[in-house]
């Protein structure tokens, strides 16, 4: 499987994360995101990995939860008849993205969704008592802004509570040099603005006032149901295309070939998931 220079196979520059300039992106880019992170969020794997590092919130009665970065709301979906939640609030940057999470949501006066950012947020202090950001600091330059905010809107005692990838980690490779991992790693460099963000979490964490800080891992593996990472290789293609990487008939043949894999049974894709839960002080 060569390239249109018959190089190995490399990643594309880094066009930096599409999410950081989110506002600016047309509506067909955004619909194929939309797409993505409906799959994404359906998974059992992501569904189980939700429901682990939920249930070890001790949400108080009447509970009002902030999620900061919503996307189309899968999380504030779950969240809303999750027990002790009165209110979800979800925000996000993209007016395109709120649109589409309140057309996914099913009519519940409990659950609303804004168009602000996590780093100026419209609300008053100490007005919720939970703030959650799912995938969404890896996207955020400086984030140490984000999660000043959360601090200041969250009660006393309130619940920070960070889900992201240990995107470093992510891998489709069943071997060294495997032409589908290079389609990875362009993803990655066009879709997250920080791949290492949960090594140095804690820190960031316990720097922005928070208590009890708790990190925990959650290993991923997609084998059976791979398609997220089937959406992951098929951008990763399609950029290095574009880049003038590969010529269009190696991206068609990358994506086959992942499909195979899948009809054969030996794909594999693995990705080290964390989850961070902390206190705001008393």
């Amino acid at each position: 499987m060569g390239t249109s220079s018959n190089r190995p196979l490399q990643m594309a520059a880094p066009s930096g994360d599409l999410w950081t300039r989110v506002t600016e992106l047309d509506d067909a880019m955004l619909e194929q995101q939309v797409q993505r992170l409906e799959i994404r969020a359906a998974e059992e794997a992501q569904r189980a990995m939700r429901r682990d590092y939920l249930s070890r919130i001790a949400f108080p009665r009447d509970a009002r939860v902030l999620e900061v970065g919503s996307g189309t709301g899968p999380v504030c979906r779950e969240l809303v008849s999750w027990p002790g939640v009165a209110e979800v609030v979800g925000i996000d940057p993209s007016p395109f993205l709120v649109e589409r999470a309140r057309e996914l949501t099913s009519a519940d006066r409990n659950l609303r969704f804004e168009v602000a950012d996590g780093r100026d947020l419209p609300f008053a202090a100490a007005s919720f008592d939970v703030v959650v950001f799912h995938t969404t600091l890896c996207h955020v330059p400086g984030p140490e802004a984000a999660l000043g905010e959360a601090r200041r809107v969250l009660r006393p005692g309130g619940w920070l509570v960070i889900f992201d990838g240990d995107y470093a980690t992510t891998t489709v490779a069943l071997t060294d040099g495997d032409p589908l991992q290079a389609c990875v790693d362009t993803t990655l460099a066009t879709l997250v603005h920080d791949r290492w963000l949960v090594r140095g979490l804690r820190s960031r964490v316990a720097e922005a006032g928070f208590v009890d800080v708790d990190l925990r891992s959650h290993g991923y593996v997609a084998t059976e149901d791979p398609r997220y990472l089937l959406a992951v290789i098929r951008i990763g293609a399609e950029t290095l295309t574009a880049a003038g990487t590969i010529a269009p008939a190696t991206a068609q043949a990358l994506t086959a070939e992942a499909e195979r894999r899948v009809r054969d049974g030996t794909f594999f894709g693995h990705i080290a998931y964390a989850s961070l839960l902390a206190r705001a002080p008393s």
